[in-house]
């Protein structure tokens, strides 16, 4: 495996490039220079909850650009469907908007990959919505992951989202309110489910270094992979960026917040910064932290472990 080979299987956007409207051949070539140049050779495009048009229309273009240039197609692997089916309750959606939430629909999902030209690899969505099982099974044999967020699910139904074939967790301590009963909360029954992979965010700010540290020692050998959630801030300094339709502001200390409110949205996080600042916090060697945000992502999502020359 080439030593900066990373794979990241959440990025909204980067080096100032918005992928949730698209935005021509060029900008995105220069999101995946600007990717490369931090180490990350193959990532998961990731759309956020929109209109079914409207996702079907980014799917179309993004397929377009990929067609068009190679080093944009093997820099962009596949895609990352993070909604619509997800919970609208207020806490758990984070930034995404309420209003085109919607129960799980196979069949728009089939259009979607079918939009995807079949390389739509990872569906997150709340399990509590009427059909997730449903969808969870049917995308599951044809190949997708499926991971769960931005939920407040019951045990039994976590326990049926598994059943049904779901295998990893989407920012595992993100996409849920800042106040949560001390035991009975979605990120303990998440936690204590070893079948699930966890997928957490090492910047420090979405999850402080001793949160991310005791979630990393909660989960068994080879079950965390880290990822970014990187928008199209990262790796372009503070400022405003856009997320969709939503303006999102970068201070200083590099958090990605809704302008005005606390609340995160996204970060800013550059994939080989995050490896650094993970192995410090837990103690281990760099080249073992960059296994979770390389190889072991591969593997999970079914891709060979290194993308070789490019």
């Amino acid at each position: 495996m080439e030593p900066d080979d990373l794979f990241d299987l959440q990025i909204n956007g980067f080096g100032g490039v918005d992928f949730q409207n698209p935005p021509g051949l060029d900008a995105v070539r220069h999101a995946c220079q600007s990717l490369h140049a931090c180490g990350m050779r193959r990532v998961l495009a990731t759309f956020i909850t929109d209109a079914p048009e409207a996702l079907l229309r980014k799917f179309e273009a993004f397929e377009a650009y990929r067609a068009a240039d190679p080093f944009v197609a093997g820099t962009l692997v596949g895609y990352h469907l993070e909604g619509p089916y997800l919970s609208a309750e207020p806490g758990y959606r984070g930034a995404h908007p309420a209003h085109h939430m919607k129960e799980p629909d196979p069949a728009e999902f089939r259009r979607f990959q079918e939009a995807a030209g079949g390389m739509l690899r990872l569906l997150t969505l709340a399990p509590e919505r009427d059909g997730a099982d449903e969808l969870i099974a049917k995308a599951t044999r044809s190949g997708v992951r499926v991971a769960l967020g931005h939920t407040n699910a019951s045990d039994p139904q976590i326990d049926a989202a598994i059943r049904a074939g779901a295998t990893l967790c989407t920012h595992l301590g993100n996409g849920c309110p800042a106040q949560l009963h001390r035991h009975d909360n979605i990120l303990q029954r998440l936690l204590a489910r070893d079948e699930l992979i966890a997928c957490l965010i090492p910047d420090g700010i979405h999850l402080p270094p001793a949160v991310f540290k005791n979630l990393f020692r909660a989960k068994p050998p080879g079950k965390v992979i880290l990822t970014t959630d990187a928008m199209s801030a990262a790796n372009a300094g503070p400022g405003r960026f856009p997320l969709g339709d939503t303006e999102l502001e970068v201070g200083a200390d590099g958090v990605v917040r809704l302008p005005g409110s606390p609340l995160f949205a996204g970060s800013a996080l550059r994939l080989d910064h995050g490896i650094r600042l993970a192995a410090g916090w837990l103690g281990l060697p760099v080249e073992t932290v960059r296994e979770m945000a390389s190889s072991l992502p591969a593997q999970v999502l079914g891709f060979p472990p290194s993308s070789g020359s490019l």
